[in-house]
């Protein structure tokens, strides 16, 4: 692609300026671990809310969503249930609030707090080290294969895609590694702003250059129908034929099955609560738990309508003018690659530069999110617990970098040999965090389970998300989290049971602190003995009903940008409704009741 003077101009303004960000805040972030992590805990919750979206509004992300939509039309709404993306939805009605009540920096802290000192908890706190950094490594790869298409999609120099990622992963780490957390925030809600921008613009073209017609004279039936049966019933025959074999291969034409495997695996994974990445680090940096429940609130609300009106915009520009010269083609065509192609022929010079640094700018908030969430847990959880507890802060913060810049090697590395974004994505939301899933749902839930059960819970699910790959390559990574929770769940059980339960009075002082529901009788007895004006404030049916309103409330966020590009505008005031009385439902329901 040849760009215009202008357009680079933007690109390499918008890059110098995050970098000059990062370099002029380092000395504040770098103050101590507390600083450079969590930014002190001084950052506004709303602040945290918008940079915690801008860090899921990535480029690998979008690429895919975008692939979705063209393929799938309205029914890819729900894909991103695979994630689960109403995660944030269980956040922001109990467990957010729940995790910042510890007041600890990590999630292995936080271990602490609800196992004690002793050996399981030791090994406990050890694995989840363990997943924190395999899952970090995950992500970093994940960004590094869709950031690499997409630069040398637009770019004009002749350079390999694996290269094309390395300069811009050098770039980009250079300001994560300097400014820490507040580097990362302040950059990322400015990135956030860039997108925003650059989504809306997308969807306002797309709306000027096609109209309705030229739409359903391209897509096949049900392609605009939310609601679906049992099988996908799309054919794309005499339409691009190729896209009935891009479905085959994504395993979604039993798609009543698979949505079934969705909802119970994205149920599971989110009641066991965030995984250590940068979404539990900015629950910890919250300044309580009630901003904690509202920081993660911030996160739909603000992320879906403009995502999706990018999402929706890039498809239907594809659909109309890209999609007749695929299927005269009759080559086999990389879906993946939609958005940078769409972009590439429709958008007009000058607003490209600005859509090129927005979505470097989605890129780098992912990456940099992950990148910064990780080495506290092996300088803070690992070097100074075990090996040096007396170094300075000065030491900690220059160990923090160096940890920073070796992930980054590690997931460049794994990242040559991914063969597609589709594949990474899938392993990391499918399989990996199914080995997450039971021994963290069990943690808040059931009382007797101990350290031992979590580390033997983690390492099964662990050793069987890492195998599951190797043994059944063609097994498609959602059909295999049954599989995965369950030896999950079987470790994590018999783990508990072999070994004696946890000291009670450890258990009484996280009780009574983070007040959860679930199986806590024998320990909210012992704590009602010792403090008979002790009342557990927790309501597991409110916060059922409130999870039911919020999905439904997140998923009209979704289809409300959607309907408006296709101009299916009696569906949009409809969903625009839904949106309403959910958000009246939730102000009564969950905000009003927000306590700390």
């Amino acid at each position: 692609m040849n760009l215009e003077i202008i357009d680079i101009a933007i690109i390499v303004l918008y890059l110098g300026f995050t970098v000059f960000i990062g370099m002029y805040i380092s000395k504040r972030a770098s103050r101590n671990l507390d600083s450079y992590f969590l930014g002190g805990k001084t950052i506004p919750w709303w602040v945290l809310g918008v940079s915690n979206a801008s860090g899921m509004f990535d480029i690998t992300g979008t690429m895919w969503l975008v692939s979705m939509c063209f393929v799938y039309g309205l029914k890819s709404a729900w894909l991103p249930w695979i994630w689960p993306t109403f995660n944030q939805v269980f956040l922001m009605v109990y467990l957010s609030a729940w995790m910042r009540r510890s007041d600890v920096m990590t999630g292995a802290e936080w271990l602490k707090t609800r196992f004690g000192t002793g050996r399981g908890a030791s090994l406990s706190h050890l694995v989840v080290v363990i997943f924190a950094v395999i899952s970090a490594i995950g992500f970093i790869s994940y960004a590094f294969k869709g950031i690499g298409g997409f630069a040398a999609t637009f770019f004009p120099w002749d350079i390999p895609p694996n290269y094309y990622a390395v300069i811009i992963f050098t770039i980009t780490t250079i300001y994560i590694v300097k400014g820490g957390m507040y580097s990362v925030v302040f950059t990322e809600v400015l990135q956030f702003l860039i997108m925003t921008i650059a989504a809306i613009a997308i969807g306002v073209i797309a709306m000027n250059e096609v109209t309705a017609g030229q739409i359903s004279a391209v897509v096949p039936a049900g392609w605009k129908d939310l609601f679906f049966g049992w099988r996908m019933d799309l054919n794309w025959s005499g339409i691009i034929d190729s896209v009935n074999l891009k479905m085959e291969q994504d395993g979604f034409t039993l798609f009543g099955y698979f949505f079934m495997m969705m909802l119970f695996k994205g149920v599971m994974s989110s009641m066991a609560g965030p995984v250590p990445n940068y979404d539990m680090q900015r629950i910890l940096a919250t300044k309580s738990p009630s901003e904690a429940a509202k920081m993660s609130g911030v996160v739909s609300l603000v992320m879906f309508i403009p995502r999706y009106m990018m999402v929706a915009g890039l498809t239907v520009l594809a659909l109309v003018y890209l999609g007749p010269k695929i299927q005269a083609s009759g080559e086999v065509f990389d879906f993946e690659l939609i958005l940078p192609y769409a972009i590439n022929n429709f958008i007009p010079v000058g607003l490209t530069g600005l859509l090129i640094a927005g979505l470097l700018a989605a890129f780098m908030s992912t990456f940099a999110a992950s990148v910064n969430a990780a080495p506290v847990y092996l300088v803070n959880d690992i070097y100074k617990r075990y090996i040096n507890p007396d170094g300075s802060d000065k030491l900690y913060v220059r160990l923090s970098y160096l940890v920073s810049f070796l992930l980054v090697v590690i997931g460049t590395l794994f990242g040559f040999f991914i063969d597609s974004i589709n594949a990474i994505m899938q392993w990391i939301f499918g399989a990996l965090f199914g080995g997450y899933a039971a021994s963290n749902l069990l943690k808040w839930h059931w009382w007797r389970f101990n350290g031992y059960g979590y580390f033997w819970g983690m390492m099964s699910g662990l050793v069987a998300s890492l195998l599951m790959p190797l043994l059944f390559p063609a097994l498609q990574p959602l059909y295999a989290f049954p599989f995965i929770f369950i030896f999950a769940l079987i470790g994590s059980l018999a783990g508990t049971l072999m070994t004696p339960p946890d000291d009670e009075d450890v258990l009484a002082e996280f009780y009574k602190k983070v007040r959860p529901w679930g199986f806590w009788k024998p320990i909210h007895e012992k704590v009602i003995l010792k403090d008979p004006s002790f009342v557990n404030d927790a309501h597991a049916g409110r916060d059922a009903l409130n999870i039911v309103v919020g999905t439904i409330w997140q998923l009209s966020m979704v289809i409300i940008p959607i309907y408006l590009v296709i101009r299916e505008f009696n569906y949009m005031w409809m969903a625009i409704g839904v949106f309403i009385l959910g958000s009246i439902l939730l102000k009564k329901l969950w905000y009003d009741k927000l306590t700390d």
